[in-house]
């Protein structure tokens, strides 16, 4: 009886004691539709734009013209589409790879609403022409102070976050998101040093050659820790859920990571090729893009090479469907960046619609595609209810990809006709074309067929749209934050276990 009675004791202190938690989804459910609604916004902002660069009526007064239209749809893609999209999935992957509630839920809310306030006094000052005229930087000074005040929030929630996390092993997803957090603070306080004159204005604290370094040390690295760096962390977390497969190469993930954080930073000079910039900069610049092209396409092979063995799923999973195709232009989008930025190729390229085709091939491929296929994994498990509509799923797939290839295919045979025009001459070595006007009359048929393809995009996020709506609808009512059992930090380690 002894024998016994010490059997069932031992066994008791064998087994691990759990401590029960819940994951934030309601900050996740935000975020989600925010990114749907700003989504619809900027894709319908741009189909304006695109309307008004063939057919000049659409210009309706000066509040909605191309000019004050252009920054509103840039910061719609990059800041509120793309910016809920990553902190979704932030929140999201975070809390499940830290095995942590998000360090606070006042934080969550308040990043949340601060950033909805940001992207609403965007969408009203930049109509108005309230801009420092600096690229995915126009906002003015007291919206700035504004951005720091969310931003750091946000860090310390994330950071926190971190510190409690019951899960040890940091998976390369998160440090993208270090990455991310941390560079985006630097360059924004970096290249927002302003000197206010009015609560409208202000009037930067660089001059000349080196405003524009900064400038474009910020655009360029905009780009790299906004719209690449936290895409990869998601690629890294949503792909292998989706498709049910181990990361390709962990170890290529973490030489992917930390070659490209540390190359990246130095190429913002290659978009000033040809100026007053000092040739050494630019050269420098050209060089460190040129690098670029490994650890970008690195990440590209990691991720395809992800789904070996579950391709056939895609027949049946919109979710990979999306993914690959993101995949697939980020890894065109990174070998079309390095080529540009050389020098040679440059000189064609430059101020042409080439740079638009690029710029669009990125956001709208890459990171657009990303968003959807993410969306259509999330929002099953967010609201607890099949989605709605497949059909509807794929049919958003078919439009979008067709549409942005039509988008960018018609701006490359725009920008490569303007720099071949440009720089055309005659036996005597005179301009060919010394008429801008004939550049603008060989390309407009061009402008026709992106606005055909940006419509067909739209229309994909219309038909998002309308699935997500439909499939809230049929959601239960009560949408509990889901409870989940992990080992206490003194017993011994085993894998969480849901309790509901």
């Amino acid at each position: 009886m002894a024998e016994l009675t010490t059997t069932a004791q031992a066994g008791a202190l064998a087994r691990p004691t759990l401590e029960v938690f819940r994951y934030d989804d309601r900050i996740v459910r935000h975020f989600t539709l925010a990114t749907i609604l700003w989504g619809f916004v900027g894709m319908l902002v741009g189909v304006i734009i695109a309307l008004q660069l063939p057919f000049p009526e659409a210009n309706l007064g000066p509040y909605l013209s191309f000019g004050r239209l252009r920054p509103l749809h840039t910061n719609a893609v990059i800041f509120a589409f793309a910016g809920n999209a990553i902190f979704a999935a932030i929140y999201y992957s975070t809390q499940r790879l830290c095995k942590a509630r998000m360090f606070s839920d006042w934080m969550s809310r308040f990043h949340f609403w601060g950033w909805q306030g940001i992207i609403v006094a965007a969408a009203i000052t930049l109509p108005l022409g309230l801009t420092t005229s600096k690229e995915y930087a126009e906002l003015e000074w007291p919206i700035d102070i504004a951005i720091t005040v969310v931003w750091v929030v946000f860090a310390v929630n994330f950071f926190g976050t971190l510190y409690k996390r019951r899960e040890q092993h940091m998976y390369v997803a998160l440090w993208f998101y270090i990455a991310t957090i941390v560079t985006v603070a630097v360059l924004h306080l970096g290249n927002s040093m302003a000197v206010p004159a009015s609560w409208f204005n202000s009037y930067p604290i660089y001059r000349g050659v080196q405003d524009a370094l900064v400038q474009w040390w910020y655009g360029h690295n905009a780009v790299a820790f906004f719209l690449t760096t936290p895409f990869l962390g998601l690629m890294y977390y949503f792909l292998p859920k989706a498709a049910e497969r181990p990361v390709f190469s962990y170890r290529l993930s973490i030489i992917h990571f930390w070659s490209l954080v540390f190359i990246y930073i130095w190429a913002g000079p290659h978009h000033l090729n040809y100026t007053a910039v000092p040739e050494w900069a630019a050269t420098l610049g050209m060089v460190f893009s040129v690098m670029l092209w490994m650890p970008s396409w690195g990440g590209m092979i990691n991720g395809l090479f992800t789904l070996r063995g579950a391709w056939h799923k895609l027949r049946d999973s919109v979710v990979l469907k999306m993914f690959v195709v993101g995949i697939t232009f980020y890894g065109m989008s990174t070998f079309e960046g390095p080529m540009l930025s050389v020098k040679t190729v440059n000189a064609l390229s430059h101020y042409t619609d080439w740079n638009i085709a690029h710029v669009h091939s990125g956001a709208l491929g890459w990171n657009g595609f990303m968003t959807f296929g993410m969306i259509y994994w999330l929002v099953p498990r967010l609201w607890k209810r099949e989605l709605w509509s497949q059909k509807m799923a794929n049919a958003h797939f078919w439009i979008g990809t067709i549409g942005i290839l039509l988008y960018v295919l018609a701006m490359y045979t725009s920008g490569i006709t303007q720099g071949l025009m440009w720089r055309a001459f005659d036996d005597t070595g005179r301009l060919l074309y010394p008429d801008f006007m004939e550049t603008v009359i060989q390309i407009k048929p061009m402008y026709w067929v992106r606005l055909i393809g940006g419509t067909m995009y739209l229309g994909g996020v219309v038909l998002l749209m309308v699935n997500v709506w439909q499939t809230i609808r049929r959601a239960p009512k009560d949408l509990p934050d889901p409870a989940v059992a992990v080992p206490a930090a003194s017993s011994t380690s085993a894998k969480d276990i849901p309790v509901a």
